[in-house]
């Protein structure tokens, strides 16, 4: 699998399409007034032929204070990675919960790959990032659980959590391998920005990310759900998967072996024989897999090329004005990241 290379260092520049425009609702630009955006939308992987459907959500405030109802959002893809042009797929209206569901027509269906999607809103051009991965059959994929693999101390929207000596080294591990890279979390959407900015910090290597939509009751139904659908609907392969031991039911209800399950932290002597502990940590543990016998490259993947940089460091993207008009970083590759997650106002 060919990584993303051959790009120089500048920076690909988003334009959007349409200018500003008044807002449809003359209350909207009463209730935005010193409120940021908080846009999510988890990244969608779907099989060559399936319907290709983007969801986004917009709302601002750091608890959702409110929601961005009846409003413009101009849809753009980029088709041709890296530093491809961007095209305008659609403007949609979002419904009373802020949402914009919209599917791909049949007749501009993509084939395999990694697109990034951008979504603009109209009244203000802030916006939110995300993937769509069209995938092959069989393609095999690594899933970490973000909390229960990751944070050492404090949870990952603690104010200081610490990343596990090793952890990130295991991650681009299986990156290098060919491995699609999945992260999965029961914390519900309206924490995105704030998680992946602190997977970013760490240098965590790009992967494919899903949160919950909303508040949910059960975060491990969740999880369980989503890839049970990804396995069922999409043919993806998960070859192994690492989390608490809060994930040993998740990941055997989607048919993995003890082999295939790693845990780090504590758990119960009956979950001995149902997963791999990982008692000596992730640096021993890498130390197997990097030995002779220890891990294999991906197999299912040859017709995809998963791109193999960073999530994109807060702080580098930026707005500057050209000749009165407004131009939005997309994702820049030349250094080897890859930008997301990052929510840009225009003033």
């Amino acid at each position: 699998l060919a990584p993303i290379t051959g790009v120089d260092d500048r920076e690909f520049c988003f334009r959007p399409g349409q200018p500003r425009e008044k807002w449809i609702r003359k209350r909207t630009s009463v209730k935005l007034k010193n409120v940021a955006a908080n846009h999510r939308a988890n990244d969608v992987i779907v099989r060559e032929g399936a319907s290709q459907t983007l969801i986004a959500r917009f709302m601002y405030g750091p608890i959702d204070m409110i929601t961005l109802a009846g409003e413009k959002v101009d849809i753009h893809i980029m088709k041709d990675t890296p530093g491809g042009e961007w095209v305008q797929l659609s403007t949609e209206i979002t419904d009373k919960t802020g949402r914009i569901t919209y599917t791909i027509p049949d007749d501009k269906s993509l084939g395999y790959g990694l697109y990034p999607i951008k979504m603009v809103v109209r009244g203000d051009h802030t916006s939110v990032d995300f993937f769509l991965a069209v995938v092959p059959p069989k393609t095999e994929c690594v899933v970490f659980s973000i909390d229960g693999s990751f944070t050492a101390s404090m949870s990952v929207t603690g104010r200081d959590p610490k990343v596990r000596a090793g952890a990130v080294d295991v991650v681009r591990h299986w990156q290098e391998l060919g491995y699609l890279i999945i992260y999965i979390t029961g914390r519900p959407d309206m924490q995105q920005q704030k998680v992946v900015s602190w997977l970013s910090q760490h240098n965590f290597p790009h992967g494919l990310v899903s949160f919950a939509d909303g508040l949910s009751t059960d975060p491990l139904g969740h999880k369980a759900a989503y890839l049970n659908n990804l396995v069922q609907n999409h043919g993806v392969t998960i070859h192994s998967a690492y989390g608490s031991s809060k994930d040993i039911s998740v990941y055997t209800s989607v048919g993995l072996r003890s082999k295939q399950i790693y845990i780090v932290g504590k758990a119960s002597k009956k979950q001995n024989n149902q997963a791999t502990l990982l008692t000596e940590g992730y640096a021993a543990h890498l130390s197997m897999l990097m030995a002779h016998g220890g891990s294999r490259p991906a197999q299912g993947n040859a017709r995809m090329v998963i791109p193999r940089g960073y999530f994109g460091l807060p702080g580098q993207s930026y707005s500057r004005r050209r000749s009165n008009d407004t131009g939005m970083s997309s994702p820049a590759r030349g250094s080897g990241f890859l930008k997301r997650k990052v929510y840009i106002t225009h003033v």
